[in-house]
């Protein structure tokens, strides 16, 4: 448990750092409790898993947007799914988080001083299982006051990254999975 804390707060760290200081001196908008859920079930199995600990970062000024996932993170309803995720298809221990870096490449469209429900388009790159790929999605991004509601989902295809479904399982879990990303992001003081 200490091992996967001070693996977060590394993470944190560097995640934050990783902007560059010209951005810093902008309003920097973050959560570390943003939520992802996937879905790579089929009719014959449900296998969704949920992580409530996203840590992201996104810069109004630039469109700079980014976000850090713990593989470890996902909750499961059965313990045995969990296992199996983390050790035969995710390899957790060997690849422990999964990122994206990216930009909304619409920002002009965003106003983060007008309280209102803005239509954004996302591309990047998305790593997972150490393959890094491009992706692109639409989202929504609601602004309230200071805060950001930001939502969007995406499908990707496992074997892209090189997820490998064994054959005696391979009725139960699709080929791709379905990704669902909220994060309520507040001005980072």
């Amino acid at each position: 448990m200490k091992t996967t804390r001070l693996v977060s707060i590394l993470s944190v760290i560097v995640f934050l750092s990783a902007f560059t200081v010209a951005e810093a001196q902008n309003k920097i908008y973050t959560t570390k409790s943003g939520e992802a859920w996937f879905d790579a079930g089929t009719g014959a199995e449900d296998i969704t898993g949920k992580n409530k600990s996203v840590l992201s970062a996104f810069n109004p000024a630039t469109g700079a947007l980014q976000f850090s996932v713990l593989i470890k993170g996902f909750e499961f309803w059965s313990e045995l799914l969990q296992e199996h995720f983390n050790e035969n298809y995710m390899e957790s221990s060997k690849f422990p988080k999964s990122t994206f870096k990216g930009n909304i490449t619409n920002i002009d469209k965003l106003n983060v001083n007008k309280d209102g429900s803005y239509p954004v388009n996302v591309k990047g790159t998305l790593e997972i299982h150490g393959v890094k790929k491009e992706v692109a999605t639409s989202g929504i991004m609601k602004v309230k006051g200071e805060n950001i509601n930001a939502t969007a989902e995406f499908v990707v295809v496992l074997d892209d990254y090189n997820i490998k479904i064994p054959g005696v399982v391979k009725d139960k879990l699709s080929k791709t999975a379905k990704i669902k990303i909220n994060c309520n992001y507040s001005i980072q003081k």
